[in-house]
């Protein structure tokens, strides 16, 4: 599968709600899932695929080191999003939803 660049964080949210991962899904470390804060719908590690992700580095602000996660739940029958911070502003949390986005599939 070839890989699509983007330039943004926007960009690449924009292009993956086109392709169908509509639901914006939060990271809730302490009840080790995914959340959607507007459907309430949460996934436990095991609900869910990394399909593709996005790594953005910021130039000059550490705080921009982004991660943008397309993640998809047969189970659910749903597509979504996920954004998480990497590098000096990354969870480092050792919860089990945490471990799976760190396990990301090489691309």
């Amino acid at each position: 599968m070839k890989t699509k660049s983007y330039d943004t964080v926007t960009e690449a949210m924009s292009d993956l709600k086109k392709l169908g991962y509509t639901i914006d899904f939060s990271i809730l470390t302490d009840k080790e899932c995914l959340v959607c804060s507007f459907t309430a719908t949460e996934l436990s590690p095991e609900d869910f695929e990394i399909d593709h992700f996005y790594r953005f580095e910021g130039d000059s602000d550490p705080g921009d080191e982004m991660i943008v996660y397309a993640i998809s739940s047969i189970k659910n029958n749903l597509k979504g999003i996920v954004v998480n911070a990497y590098g000096i502003y990354a969870d480092s949390a050792s919860s089990a939803i945490v471990k799976k986005l760190k396990m990301h599939p090489k691309q």
